[in-house]
């Protein structure tokens, strides 16, 4: 199914009052070229084009449809746009799946109605084409003719709207909301938009992930082309997750993998639209950065400050510069400025471009990823803005002679209007407004450039779900410690006995000290069905005795000595991913500390190490206070075991838990101490 004739119309049908009114009016505002067909049963022009009557009225077939009228009506007219061999219909009216039973009746029908042409919607305002002037849109809007820029795809309509109102400069090539998503999804957008040759990155405002495989193949293709992506993606909150379900009839998704998801395929994720509008003029002006290493320079040290204080918990920093580059920058400033970085320049040059270029150049010579001049303007109705042209042509000038990527970064966003980020775009540099946002914009280019110097990760797995109705048998855990230690993983020695004096015989075969532990309770500690570290046989049989309550079998186990750190690893399912690792701090503090990383599968060591080292937990792995550094190659084998048990037969893993996975001295291992696996019986 192609999207070409739609993307790019020659032509545009517009089916309704008021709304094709709309459409009409702003397509001409925008200047487009091509012809536009109103229809309308009654009326006999709008805005001073001829009104036909019905899609066989039409002078010719037209490449897009836009159908502003009532849902029923609309199954008609696609239909019959179908049979016109129509190039695509855009459906503006509500009422469909996100209103319930009869509702989605309508939508089937819809589909049906559409055979074989593409379709847009329903439930959505449409597209907008800045690079043609082709506003397929019901409504007002905000944006300007553009020769290139960033593809916006939002899921949300009203959101699309506002960000068509935006004033902050950045060039927008595409805008589209994609409503109920019923043929042309969000993957198929981003293939579309990445293809085209005038866009240089992809926005993303999504509500639910409907088919996250489809959706890497989707983002392989955009980077495959150089096309980054960067995405705000809601429902982080329960209240979220229900107003999506309610106005979309879709799963927000969990977020976590969600997040994950866009780690591994190299989405820069935001947490604003506000972010999400700084990225895109960072990777539309500057693209994916190599780094984060950021060189600062304003006349104010507050302005420094706030910076600084900003840039705390990010994966920012501000290096110190060389002592070659010091050096340079002191035979170019004042005497009482200090060379360093973030650099306060002060006001000695203020104005004279060629003495700031100087100083500027100097500075960039260090090997910054990205290089921020702070400057915040005088609004333009009030005041002269001529002063400032020292200090930006300054940069302009330096940036250029260094070939270094730069930005002008304003404090907050009322001081740079679309006026001078216009002029500096022009000069290749970006404007970023608001200190918070366009430091989230720079961390979305390092986050983009760090994944596409990775290899791409290979596709994620497809979880067909077919054993769903099947039977789940929970393991007791000596037979979750048998399937673990067949799969590699390390299990402490031990057996199993039935009172005092087998068990005492047990440790004495094993050696002192053992475990005690409860069988067949699957939180032990929380009824006190756990004695550790007991040394001699007449703790072991009081151990016992102590803990027949709970249990009419036991387990001895060899007490595991050296422990570094603990870990939680396990297995879980979700509805959108099907199965995934969970890897996180672990021990009988795990539900409070909630330390803990989301991976889908297949997963390769170098995630794996990525994610335990940004664990809370982490500082513990490294020899925390004069403790030996952790086995991590160790707990690496683990999970990737684990891994591999989970994908050599997808659907029989329903859930494992092993906690915890205890990490001896680096090079000495680690023992899975306890575990839980429920497995799902298959039907013969």
């Amino acid at each position: 199914m192609s999207f070409a004739r739609l993307l790019q119309p020659n032509s545009i049908a517009v089916f309704g009052g008021g709304v094709a009114e709309e459409l009409v009016r702003q397509c001409d505002r925008m200047g487009y070229a091509g012809e536009i067909w109103p229809v309308h049963p009654k009326k006999e022009e709008i805005l001073g084009r001829k009104v036909y009557r019905s899609v066989e009225d039409l002078p010719g077939s037209p490449d897009v449809a836009y159908v502003g009228v009532n849902r029923n009506l609309t199954i008609d007219i696609v239909r019959d746009l179908a049979a016109r061999d129509a190039g695509g219909a855009i459906c503006y009216a509500t009422g469909f799946t996100e209103a319930g039973e009869e509702g989605s009746e309508l939508e089937r029908q819809l589909l049906q109605a559409s055979g074989k042409m593409p379709l847009v919607g329903p439930n959505c305002y449409g597209l907008l084409n800045y690079l043609d002037g082709a506003i397929l849109w019901p409504d007002q809007q905000g944006g300007r003719r553009v020769d290139k820029g960033a593809a916006i795809i939002s899921m949300s309509s009203n959101v699309a709207f506002n960000l068509s109102m935006q004033r902050r400069g950045l060039p927008i090539a595409y805008m589209m909301s994609l409503g109920n998503q019923l043929k042309f999804e969000l993957h198929d957008a981003i293939v579309m938009f990445a293809r085209q040759e005038r866009v240089t990155a992809l926005g993303l405002y999504v509500e639910a992930m409907s088919d996250p495989r489809a959706f890497q193949d989707a983002v392989d293709v955009a980077r495959e082309l150089g096309k980054p992506i960067v995405a705000l993606k809601t429902g982080r909150s329960d209240v979220a997750q229900k107003i999506v379900v309610s106005h979309t009839a879709s799963l927000a998704g969990s977020d976590a993998l969600v997040s994950d998801l866009f780690d591994r395929l190299g989405v820069a994720r935001v947490d604003s639209l506000e972010a999400l509008m700084e990225a895109l003029k960072v990777l539309h002006v500057l693209g994916p950065l190599n780094g984060g290493r950021v060189g600062a320079m304003s006349t104010s040290g507050g302005d420094l400050t706030l910076l600084a204080d900003a840039m705390m918990g990010t994966g920012l920093t501000m290096p110190p510069l060389s002592e070659g580059v010091t050096q340079r920058l002191r035979s170019t400033v004042h005497e009482r400025m200090v060379a360093a970085n973030p650099l306060d320049y002060q006001m000695f040059d203020w104005n004279d471009a060629d003495r700031l270029a100087d100083t500027f150049t100097a500075f960039n010579s260090e090997d910054f990823d990205v290089s921020l001049c702070l400057l915040d303007y005088p609004r333009e109705d009030l005041c002269d803005q001529s002063t400032w042209a020292g200090a930006e042509q300054g940069f302009v000038r330096a940036v250029r002679q260094a070939g270094a990527k730069g930005a002008v970064l304003s404090t907050f966003s009322d001081t740079i209007s679309e006026t001078v980020a216009a002029r500096l775009m022009n000069e290749g540099i970006a404007p970023l407004a608001g200190i918070d946002a366009g430091l989230a914009g720079i961390q979305a280019g390092v986050d983009v450039g760090a994944a596409w110097r990775r290899s791409p990760d290979p596709p994620l797995l497809s979880d067909v779900g077919q054993w769903e109705d099947d039977p789940v048998k929970v393991l007791d855990e000596v037979e979750s410690k048998d399937l673990l230690a067949q799969s590699g993983v390390p299990v402490p020695s031990s057996i199993v006995v039935r009172d005092a004096r087998e068990a005492v015989l047990a440790a004495e075969e094993l050696g002192y000290p053992v475990v005690v532990k409860a069988l067949g309770v699957a939180h032990k500690t929380n009824v006190g069905g756990v004695r550790l570290d007991l040394g001699s046989a007449d703790e072991v049989s009081a151990a016992v005795t102590q803990i027949s309550h709970v249990s009419e079998s036991f387990l001895i186990e060899k007490m595991v000595d050296g422990v570094v750190a603990e870990l939680i690893v396990g297995v879980a399912r979700d509805e959108q991913f099907g199965p995934y690792l969970l890897i996180g701090g672990g021990g009988v503090l795990v539900e409070l500390m909630r330390d803990s990383a989301s991976l889908l599968l297949p997963v390769t060591r170098e995630r794996v190490m990525e994610v335990l080292g940004g664990l809370k937990c982490a500082p513990l792995f490294d020899g925390f206070r004069g403790r030996p550094r952790a086995d991590l190659s160790g707990a690496a084998d683990v999970i990737l075991a684990i891994a591999a048990l989970v994908e050599k037969d997808l659907a029989s893993i329903v859930e494992l838990d092993i906690n915890p996975l205890m990490l001896l001295a680096e090079g000495q291992g680690v023992v899975a101490a306890d575990a839980l696996i429920s497995l799902r019986e298959k039907k013969q």
